[in-house]
């Protein structure tokens, strides 16, 4: 047995469990796996640091298999929460793929669609829920949930969470569960917030950071291009999907119109087959496309950040985001679709005017400066059109006054000059004076057809 295979050997985890680790090609446990794994298992509260593509996920279900062991009662001892049905989904792959040989009973909670057929699976029995937290908290006010035997909480993407604004749940989800249980928080940043929430939520916990918070892999090369319009975003993606080496990419964008208008255009350029996904498509269409998207029959995949986190596909060879993300732990999610299980990957990203201001709030995150490359030569760079160009000023002004309430804009200053014209005060006061002469001679007019009528009588 090689040295490797010692790795998983020595977390003391049970014959079924490495069995399914070597199925799974896993050869030795990654740093978030190291360092978490023996915590969890030795009972502590952990708090886990990490970005996406670390092994994660298994850093904190490795522990609860073991933990949970075989099927037993009908209600269950562990629940993971995450932030988004598509992220469930995946951590739901992983647990299965790792309880492959035990005969656990894992439910997936999520919305989207009726909960009749996921309380039909708790009522068969459950011992593993991976569950969003507001269906969670739908199903238990329906009281078919039985809490009382939880003895482990897992929450997953807790900074998203906070983003998403799913406090409120899950501070209802601790009112409902046992106070007595060990907890896991993990999450690719810490701020704050997160500081506040760990606080909140555990007990004495043993902190593990693999990477400084908001780091990016190494295995991802990072470049930025500075463009002046939208119009000219579109023709750098077209003029990049014909000369990069890109066999499979994920496209983000800020907005649903900008992932369907991106989707059109690629789709008449016959770039291969393309799929786009955000809040507006169907549950079933989502997953068909991601799913449709690992199995590589499809090329391109244009998403807006639904699914930055929850997509897990190991062989993504560009990432490109079309429009940078306004929220800038974001970026960290949605560059760690490529660069993962140790392959190379490259993140692009299109800056435009406005957006740069927010890009070097990235960098500034991640700690790092992002090389700037020139639009390559044949790509059309259309003039920006004045409405365009002063949405990116007003964007801007925005954005400093926001950082500094005494800055006045551009805006302000130009109308400010504008007053200050003597010119125009000029002309502003001899149009004030004719317009009261005029007024003046028009009622001596009146009145002097006045008198000649009086004078006729």
């Amino acid at each position: 047995m090689s040295n490797e295979a010692l790795g998983f050997e020595a977390f003391k985890l049970n014959r079924q469990l490495l069995d399914a680790i070597a199925e799974a090609g896993y050869t030795h446990p990654t740093p978030i796996q190291e360092k978490a794994v023996p915590l969890a298992q030795a009972g502590h509260d952990v708090l886990g640091i990490a970005q996406t593509g670390t092994g994660k996920t298994a850093a904190y279900v490795l522990p609860i298999l073991m933990k949970v062991k075989y099927a037993q009662g009908m209600h269950p001892r562990a629940l993971i929460l995450a932030p988004t049905r598509e992220l469930v989904m995946q951590i739901e792959e992983v647990v299965r793929q790792l309880a492959k040989f035990t005969d656990l009973r894992i439910v997936c909670l999520y919305g989207g669609l009726g909960p009749k057929t996921q309380i039909e699976n708790i009522k068969a029995g459950v011992d593993i829920i991976i569950s969003t937290p507001g269906r969670f908290m739908e199903i238990y006010r329906k009281n078919e949930l039985y809490t009382k035997d939880l003895k482990t909480m897992v929450l997953d993407e807790a900074d998203k969470m906070m983003d998403m604004g799913f406090m409120p749940q899950i501070r209802s989800i601790l009112e409902v569960i046992p106070v007595k249980r060990q907890n896991l928080l993990f999450s690719a940043t810490f701020g704050g917030r997160i500081e506040k929430l760990a606080h909140e939520f555990l007990e004495f916990p043993e902190r593990v950071e693999v990477t400084p918070q908001a780091t990016t892999a190494e295995t991802i090369g990072q470049v930025k291009y500075l463009v002046p319009n939208i119009k000219t975003k579109i023709n750098l993606l077209a003029k990049l999907l014909e000369e990069e080496a890109v066999t499979r990419a994920i496209i983000f964008t800020r907005s649903r119109k900008n992932a369907e208008e991106v989707f059109h255009f690629l789709d008449r350029r016959h770039f291969g087959e393309i799929r786009v996904i955000h809040a507006n498509k169907g549950q079933n269409t989502r997953i068909n496309s991601m799913e449709d998207f690992k199995g590589g029959e499809v090329r391109i995949l244009v998403a807006t950040d639904v699914a930055s986190r929850g997509l897990d596909v190991s062989m993504v060879s560009h990432v490109i985001n079309f429009d940078v993300p306004l929220i800038y732990e974001d970026y960290v999610h949605r560059i760690g679709r490529t660069g993962r299980a140790e392959q190379e990957g490259k993140a692009i990203t299109f800056v435009n005017p406005a957006e740069s201001y927010h890009f070097e709030r990235i960098e500034e995150i991640i700690r790092m400066t992002v090389e700037e490359l020139p639009i390559p030569e044949g790509v059309d760079i259309p003039a920006t059109p004045f409405e365009e160009k002063q949405a990116y000023a007003r964007e801007l002004d925005r954005l400093k006054q926001r950082d500094d309430p005494n800055y006045k804009g551009a805006f302000h200053e130009k109308k400010a000059q504008k007053k200050a014209n003597p010119f125009t005060e000029k002309a502003k006061e001899e149009k004030k004076r004719g317009n009261k002469n005029s007024k003046a001679k028009k009622n001596r007019n009146q009145l002097k057809t006045k008198n000649q009528k009086n004078k006729g009588r």
